[in-house]
């Protein structure tokens, strides 16, 4: 089956003064249709750099290279004319704070109506309002008839979130990309936020790309998942996959790194010693090669290949080259 949507050697880097700074370097996936896929990894390893790239959200000093290809489109040769048809039509996008996503001085309702309505000119504005009313009452807010009229400042931080989701869906678009929708948000509205992402996808078969960086929230959500780091993908597997037989020694321990229900009261938690490297970082060989546990010489010195590790588990360390005996 042909994927809803497919990235091939997708790069990204930032124009200066002395050349181009490499941000993303040439990573490649597929999602298929009504699939929730994730994106994890630390903070600065190029996960929201990602999705912007993907509809070609990025600043002008941004270059961009390679393959996205929606619906067998490639989405990259498309002008800013044709993007704006596909964004918030057949592209929806969750950004990563409601507060400055949501204009201060418009209603929410207004917001809502204002975006249906540039996608569907065909539709009476009472007709949207109808539409934004029953989106909202959807998204699980009370009274959506009444809070259509609120100012995005008058709700909180949970409700903010539930009106970029009714923003993101109300045209029903086939690609749903949520950049960390759960971000600041305590654990019982984050808890109802995913619910309510999940119970829309049911209804009307809409593919997830979810972005993050809690690996609880991968566990409990996603079909799928890629590990990023340093703007590449160093793993790829199913969630139950990954969860049960981490490969990537950066996989494991971010996993070492957090509680589990299955842990005993005297097992530590593991931490990743040192920082995620900087864009102006050069590496000859694997980028988290000054922070590995399991490094050997050739870590250092070329950086690794994907490897099949198993069936729909790719892994890009050393490690798994057929010529490694050490596993």
């Amino acid at each position: 089956m042909t994927p809803l949507l497919e990235v091939k050697n997708l790069k990204v880097a930032f124009k200066e003064r002395k050349g181009y700074l490499p941000a993303v370097h040439g990573i490649g996936f597929a999602l298929r249709e009504k699939e929730t896929l994730g994106i994890v990894g630390e903070s600065g390893c190029g996960k929201s750099l990602t999705a912007k790239a993907l509809v070609k959200l990025l600043l002008p000093h941004c270059v961009l290279e390679g393959e996205v290809l929606f619906n067998g489109k490639n989405l990259l040769t498309f002008s800013e004319q044709q993007m704006q048809k596909i964004r918030g039509k057949d592209i929806g996008m969750i950004f990563q704070d409601p507060m400055t996503s949501l204009n201060p001085t418009l209603k929410i309702g207004n917001q809502i109506i204002e975006g249906y309505l540039r996608h569907h000119p065909e539709v009476s504005y009472q007709e949207a309002v109808e539409c934004a009313v029953e989106m909202l009452e959807l998204v699980g807010i009370p009274h959506p008839r009444v809070r259509i009229e609120d100012y995005p400042h008058t709700l909180s931080g949970g409700m903010r979130q539930r009106v970029m989701i009714a923003l993101a869906l109300i045209s029903r678009p086939k690609l749903l990309i949520a950049d960390e929708p759960t971000t600041a948000l305590d654990v019982t509205i984050q808890a109802q936020i995913l619910d309510l992402m999940k119970k829309i996808q049911q209804k009307t078969g809409t593919s997830i790309l979810l972005i993050t960086h809690d690996m609880s929230v991968i566990a409990g959500f996603c079909d799928r998942v890629l590990v990023m780091y340093a703007g590449r993908i160093v793993e790829e597997a199913s969630v139950d996959e990954l969860f049960s037989h981490p490969k990537h020694p950066y996989t494991q321990r971010l996993l070492q790194s957090i509680p589990r229900l299955d842990m005993t009261k005297d097992q530590p938690l593991v931490a990743i010693e040192g920082t995620p490297p900087s864009l102006k970082q050069s590496f000859s060989g694997c980028s988290f090669a000054p922070r590995c546990h399991q490094i050997m010489k050739i870590c250092a010195m070329e950086n690794p290949p994907i490897f099949n590790v198993d069936k729909e588990h790719t892994c890009s360390c050393w490690k798994y080259d057929p010529r490694c005996n050490i596993k």
